[in-house]
């Protein structure tokens, strides 16, 4: 029976932490894992734009053994040109895999419903999930995942969700700051505390996470968004208020100047580009459990 990953929540505790020991091992052993997805083809449907989510999960496909078609918005226009549904069952004809970044939470929902082979989320709306899979191996290999504290500074988003969801099922603190009207919602959010004062949300944090203030598809708010979340910016002083040995983490791409300073993105506490370079490890790992 296929495996889809479409939120944090198709997965059980127990695979999250096989998948982070394999990420670990993989990561150790970069060029000498073999080839376990050799002779497979992985469909890559992006309707957004990519550097990290592209770039690593064809390099991930590769160094597997695996061979990589990425399938732009020109290409397929999902919804417009052709049915998601329609996609989902010819291309379960050609390939092993898909990795769908859509726009539409509901878009990847549907090609999963309608695909024999496994979809992996690599972005919607409203989850991450390959981001919070790779963001708890980076807070594991930097802080262990006992007796810690999350913050998250900034908007809602889908990155936000994912975090809570695997916050939660791990059992790792979390907090988050948002401003009034962009808090996430009460069913994602869980146990989580949400604040609206980032300095509440980060006092005593042993990780502090931000993410842009405005996503793909959220532009024509771009000039009110940057008035609203002016407050909710990770600097040096704010960072006075967590832990000394706190680490610093994003997503990426960051809006310098914005959301985080370059004093504090290129400081000696970030850890963003070891973070980015976890999604390679970790995308493999999933690849291999789902697809294997």
């Amino acid at each position: 029976m296929k495996k889809d990953l479409l939120t944090i929540n198709d997965l059980s505790v127990s695979e999250i932490n096989e998948i982070l020991a394999l990420a670990k091992e993989l990561k150790e052993k970069r060029q000498g894992f073999g080839e376990p997805l050799k002779g497979k083809t992985i469909g890559l449907i992006f309707e957004k734009p990519s550097n990290r989510t592209r770039v690593s999960f064809e390099v991930g496909v590769t160094e597997l053994g695996g061979h990589a078609i990425y399938l732009g918005s020109y290409e397929i226009d999902l919804g417009k040109r052709e049915s998601p549904r329609d996609v989902a069952m010819v291309l379960s004809r050609y390939l092993k895999g898909i990795i769908a970044r859509t726009f539409s939470h509901k878009t990847v929902v549907e090609l999963a419903r309608h695909a024999s082979i496994p979809v992996i989320n690599g972005l919607t709306d409203f989850q991450h999930p390959c981001q919070a899979l790779s963001d708890l191996f980076t807070i594991k290999e930097k802080k262990g995942l006992e007796n810690i504290t999350v913050a998250y500074i900034g908007d809602g988003n889908n990155v936000l969700n994912s975090l809570l969801c695997i916050c939660n099922k791990m059992g790792i603190k979390i907090n988050a700051a948002c401003p009034k009207g962009y808090e996430p919602s009460k069913d994602v959010a869980g146990s989580a505390k949400i604040f609206n004062a980032p300095e509440d949300a980060v006092k005593g944090a042993d990780i502090v996470y931000t993410d842009v203030w405005t996503s793909m598809g959220q532009e024509k708010e771009y000039k009110k968004r940057l008035k609203v979340f002016k407050k909710y910016q990770v600097n040096s002083d704010l960072m006075k208020l967590a832990n000394k040995d706190a680490i610093v983490m994003h997503c990426l791409p960051a809006h310098r100047g914005q959301e985080i300073t370059d004093s504090v993105i290129d400081g000696p506490q970030s850890v963003v580009l070891d973070q980015a370079e976890n999604r390679l490890h970790v995308q493999k790992a999933i690849l291999i459990k789902l697809l294997k």
